[in-house]
Order: structure tokens, then sequence, then C-alpha cells
């Protein structure tokens, strides 16, 4: 294991600075994300900032991991069509609240927007690209033993496979955030959820 050197990484100042680059980023889109803007509105110097996040491509991936920790929990109530349910909204809302970042309230626009842009940002750097899949695996391996949870309760038959199962909610719904454009509603999910469940709930939950 590597040794720390020099002074201790400031908590405060990272929080700083991924609360105004969140702001830059859904206020003004990508193309507003300003190094300089940021580290202003966060009281830090450039090269804190750039110590942290080389390039802008960096930060922008930071901010929406921290929303995806902060903005989406994965629960279990015990009810997992509710919790995935839930879980689901909780993603289309902050997919969605990326996707319109820097335009106008009446821009109808169905376009990925931002989304679009960060998955080509782990596209351009190797190291964005391994820290995205390592968030994704982080949150999917929580949604994971939720499933298995719902599996050993007799919620969902014996042999679901959690990851084929989660694969085709996130599938169905990053190909109509990024793909189709079409309205990530909470009836979609709903029904998303209950179209994928419908093969993995037990005898006993059908009944």
């Amino acid at each position: 294991m590597e040794t720390s050197r020099g002074r201790p990484r400031d908590s405060d100042a990272d929080r700083r600075i991924l609360e105004a680059a969140r702001h830059a980023l859904l206020t003004a889109g990508y193309a507003g994300l300003a190094i300089d803007e940021v580290a202003q509105r966060a009281g830090v110097a450039k090269t804190t900032l750039y110590r942290r996040w080389p390039t802008k491509d960096h930060l922008a991936i930071a901010v929406y991991a921290d929303m995806l920790d902060r903005d989406v929990p994965v629960t279990d109530t015990g009810d997992v069509r509710a919790d995935l349910s839930a879980y689901l909204k909780q993603i289309a809302a902050a997919l969605e609240s990326v996707r319109r970042a820097g335009r106008p309230a009446h821009d109808t626009d169905p376009s990925a927007g931002i989304v679009a842009e960060l998955v080509a940002a782990a596209a351009r750097h190797a190291d964005v690209g391994q820290v995205m899949r390592g968030l994704y695996q982080r949150r999917i391996r929580l949604a994971i033993e939720l499933v298995e949870r719902a599996t050993e309760r007799g919620e969902l038959r014996s042999g679901t496979d959690p990851v084929l199962l989660l694969d085709q909610l996130a599938g169905a719904l990053y190909y109509r955030v990024l793909i189709t454009g079409a309205p990530v509603s909470d009836s979609y999910l709903e029904r998303l959820v209950s179209a994928a469940l419908d093969g993995a709930m037990s005898t006993k939950e059908q009944r």
C-alpha cells in the first residue's frame, strides 16, 4: 500500500468543489462547467481542484457519482416490487436532471444531453471509464443483495438470476434515456418492473 505524502486531503474542500461543480453542471450544462468558476465558487485554488480532478471530464464523472450516491439509495422494505420500482424511479430522476442540465424549461429536445457526454468521457479516459465501471459495480452489488434477500424469503422463485434481472431493468431504462429519448414516467417504470418480475415471482407470490 502506498503511504500518504504531504498534507491530508481536505474532505470539506472536496464537498465544496463537488457542490459548486454540481450547481454549474445542472445550471449551465457540460459546456458551462468551467474549472475557474467552480474553484472560485468553492473557495479553493485551481491547483487544489486539478490535483483531485485533472480534467473537466474527471470532475463531471465525480459529480455524477456523487449524485447517485447521495440521491439514489437502495432500500429494502421487504417488498421487492416496490423497492425495485422506487430504485428505478430515483435513477430515472437523476438521469433526467442530468439530461436536462443547461437547457431552458421549455426545451423539449429528447436527446441524452450530458448523459451522453458522461458516456463519451468514460470512453476518452481509461481512468474515468474505470471510475464509472467501479461506480456501477458497487451500486449493482447493493441491488443484487436486495434481489438475493427477496429470493431467500420466497418472494422470488429459487434460482432467480439477480444480475440478469437487473440488466433487464437498467438496460431498458438507459436505452430509453440514451437512444429513444422517450419520457420515463412512473407508470412506465412500474410496468417495466412488473414485466421483469412476472417470470421471477414465486408461485406463492403470484397467488
